[in-house]
């Protein structure tokens, strides 16, 4: 991977994660063939750039840096993708705005603005109050702060949230006395503005009418009306913005069609019905934010950095590299670090899900947002405020909306076109009859209005969002990444997955895996010998010996004149006697017999022998491996009992993989360049014996390219930042055993949209026969809508619960 810019010297572009997309769209047009990806730090590429494409490749930095400012909105009320389009119709007629990022998780808007047009900024703000959603520029002049990322799409402001606290709790209370009357008395929460305005209508419309009969038919007609007038408001208020085919329009046709045929009662039942459904999808909305609010809320508000005279009280965004900080009992840690001095029981359960506080000591990795349990312990920062895995994680969720599944896609152009046609259809079946068969235009003017509210979408166009934010939601809980619907749903239809050997297949370092000893000698006693030579050392293979020699519990000699033989091993004297341990050949000790025979078939088998001489003497020999993970083999069972053949591609020597293929009950293609990996995934994609998209896990650097190239790239969590970057889904925990549970939760995903989606269309299909029958009124015909999408958010809340063993 070769550097190609820093995000910091592309000031226009910042954060903005559109504005990122269409740079990297365009470079990869204007100089193809060189896979640019982007990451925390800046934009790389695969391949080695000439000199010619590096002049192209700048041209297009230049046309990109240009002079556009990023502005952010907090907005209120978005609940579904429906209002995400309409904000983005609405805004995209500004003149000079470049890049729209509606996010209805974090709820914000965030918007690439020209210099020219920076002035046009409070005309935004205005339209997006008269659109229903009340928003407020966030860090202009008299608003309040940041209560969430001011960057688009990106967590590296993250963890200023919560240190923006008490001042956002200071101008809250400022603005207080400046809330209504209404407001401040209401036994009810802004939120049940509408149903409660609507039932209290319908309410004194029944009363004035229950006091004078006479007035009852003029009296629920205004009621009516009245109840339904914000409705009518934010409907005319889309259609000026460009949505004309909004649902508030087929409520408004249907209420005031419904009070000119004397159904006053009715159409004030539908007004309340469908505000009802409206805050239905609030509260499946909400839900859905909650998780990323609650991550937000980790970070603590300061971080106890160890100076010269003692400690210093810093916020978490001023920690650099290298700092050393201090975590209590009961704290959380600021940033994500090394522990340096101290163990104590750390608990991670917001990044793996796991039950209980793991042991950790001097060199365990820690993670921000942990909490340090049991007794204090000084942590070395790795990664600054914003580049911090739980930043990444909350990057993650907040981005995995903007990738929306295919189906997702697909509903929202369907249901664009379907609010149209159900308004034609309505208009004939209003028309037709009374015209061409001189029917009463009473009773077909109903059954038209009857069959408008059928055709209202909502059911269907939550049917792919709420089922894919539970799914995501989900998978966070149980230290699962996925960075958005698109991956989620293709997860579930993979058939083919490839996997990196090392680090993702195999533990990643050399771990002793035989010992051989010459007559008079046991096993003990050589790895004792060895272990004490190696000791001097701080090769894998040294620490791997080591290492073994600990987990036996034995106690190693003292070494004299102890010293490394460059390029052949290590040697010393222990109680007189000169030991030496390392490559046979290059101590020139080469062993005949049943010894020789024994290296040859562990090298063979692809392992790394070493042997153990005394006095020139071989008196034993190791062989180190790298070995399979713990969870390897069950997981690639599992995978296989799923449908799904996995496949190891590796850089490593033929005989190592065939060994570890073998081993795991895997194919495998070996001695591969990170170019050549791209070519077997594409052969695989293309190979007539298999279905499906293909599925790349890696963690390396080298495996960037492949999982990026794949249809779907999982990295495993202990991988590197640029593998992370680069997947399409992490799986935090570091264990293979995730990736199947991956698999499963995005297939029980793709199971509930369907069912989603049948329970959408099918309750609309009968009632639409019923309806244009006159075997159903108005009432029912809104009624089967709101219960469609309770049904819906209820389905698809039961992914919130799926894979409780996970």
């Amino acid at each position: 991977m070769s550097f190609v810019a820093k995000w910091d010297d592309l000031p226009a572009i910042g954060n903005c994660t559109q504005c990122r997309d269409t740079l990297i769209d365009a470079l990869n047009k204007a100089v193809p063939d060189h896979g640019f990806v982007i990451d925390a730090q800046g934009i790389s590429a695969a391949a080695p750039i000439s000199q010619a494409d590096d002049e192209k490749m700048r041209e297009v930095l230049r046309q990109h840096g240009g002079a556009v400012n990023h502005y952010h909105w907090q907005v209120a009320g978005m609940d579904c993708g429906s209002c995400v389009a309409k904000i983005e119709t609405a805004l995209g007629k500004f003149e000079g705005v470049s890049c729209i990022d509606v996010s209805m998780m974090r709820e914000t808007v965030t918007l690439g603005i020209d210099a020219a047009h920076d002035e046009a900024r409070s005309d935004i703000t205005k339209t997006l109050n008269k659109l229903g959603y009340p928003a407020q520029e966030k860090n202009a002049p008299g608003a309040a702060k940041a209560t969430g990322p001011s960057c688009c799409a990106s967590s590296s402001c993250a963890s200023s949230t919560v240190n923006d606290a008490a001042s956002n709790s200071a101008d809250d209370a400022q603005n207080a006395p400046k809330q209504s009357l209404l407001r401040r008395f209401a036994p009810w929460s802004s939120e049940n503005d509408e149903i409660a305005f609507a039932a209290i209508c319908l309410a004194l419309g029944g009363l004035i009418g229950s006091i004078f009969p006479v007035t009852l038919p003029y009296a629920m007609s205004v009621a009516s009306l009245l109840a339904a007038l914000p409705v009518m408001k934010k409907a005319a208020r889309l259609a000026q913005s460009g949505a004309i085919f909004s649902i508030e329009l087929l409520m408004s046709v249907a209420v005031i069609g419904a009070v000119a045929i004397g159904e006053s009662l009715e159409a004030g039942m539908v007004v309340l019905l469908f505000a009802i459904g409206e805050r239905l999808e609030g509260v499946a909305a909400g839900r859905a934010r909650s998780g990323v609010k609650a991550l937000m809320k980790l970070t603590p508000e300061q971080a106890r950095r160890v100076v010269d005279a003692g400690f210093e009280t810093v916020t978490p965004r001023d920690l650099v590299v290298d700092d050393i900080i201090e975590v209590r009992p009961g704290e959380r840690v600021p940033s994500d670090g090394v522990i340096e001095s101290g163990v104590a029981e750390i608990d991670n359960s917001h990044l793996t899900g796991e039950s209980v506080p793991v042991f950790s000591d001097v060199g365990t990795d820690v993670f921000a947002g942990a909490i340090v349990t049991d007794s204090p312990v000084r942590i070395r920062v790795t990664r600054a405020a914003g580049q911090t895995m739980l930043d990444r994680v909350i990057e993650l969720v907040e981005q995995s909306e903007k990738h929306k599944a295919p189906v997702e896609r697909f509903v929202a152009k369907f249901a664009r076109i379907y609010t149209p046609i159900i308004m034609g259809l309505a208009l004939a079946t209003v028309v037709i009859p009374p015209l061409l068969f001189g029917q009463a235009w009473e009773e077909w003017i109903y059954r038209g209005l009857a069959l408008l509210l059928i055709g209202c979408p909502c059911a269907l166009v939550i049917s792919t969002p709420a089922a894919v934010t539970s799914a995501l939601a989900r998978a966070t809980r149980i230290g699962l990444l996925v960075k958005g619907g698109a991956a989620l749903e293709l997860i579930g239809a993979v058939r083919t997955m490839a996997f990196d050997k090392t680090g993702t297949l195999t533990e990643g370092k050399p771990k002793l895996s035989a010992i051989k000893t010459a007559d008079g000698y046991g096993e003990n006693g050589i790895l004792t010998i060895a272990a004490a030579l190696e000791a001097v050392t701080s090769h894998p293979l040294a620490r791997a010996v080591v290492t073994a020699a600990e987990n036996r519990n034995l106690d190693l000699p003292v070494v004299e004149q102890a010293r490394t033989i460059a390029g052949a091993g290590v040697e010393g004297r222990i109680d007189g006697a000169l030991y030496q341990v390392g490559a046979a050949k290059r101590l020139n000790g080469m062993p005949d017999g049943e010894m020789g025979d024994w290296l040859t078939a562990q090298e063979d088998d692809g392992s790394t022998a070493v042997v153990v001489l005394k006095d020139r003497q071989v008196i034993g020999a190791l062989a180190l491996r790298d070995v399979a993970r713990s969870d390897a083999k069950n997981a690639l069972g599992e995978l296989n009992r799923l449908n799904i053949t996995p496949m190891m591609l590796t850089g490593d020597a033929d005989r190592v993989a065939k060994r570890m293929a073998a081993e795991l009950g895997m194919e495998y293609r070996a001695e591969l360049m990170p170019e050549d990996k791209l070519n077997a995934l594409a052969e695989l994609r293309d190979d007539p014996k298999r279905s499906g998209p293909v599925a790349m896990v890696g963690d390396g650097i080298n495996d960037a390219p492949a999982l990026k190239s794949a249809d779907v790239g999982i990295a495993i969590g202990g991988g590197t930042d640029i593998a992370l970057e680069a997947a399409d889904a992490v799986a935090v925990k570091d264990r293979l055993g995730d990736v199947v549970n991956l698999v499963k939760l995005s297939r029980a995903a793709r199971r509930v949209i369907r069912e989603n989606i049948t329970i959408a269309l099918g309750l609309k299909a009968v009632f639409l026969v019923t309806s244009i029958t006159g075997l159903t009124g108005l009432w029912l015909a809104v009624l089967a809508d709101t219960g469609a999408t309770v049904l819906v958010t209820i389905n698809s809340l039961r992914l919130l619960i799926a894979l409780r063993k996970a």
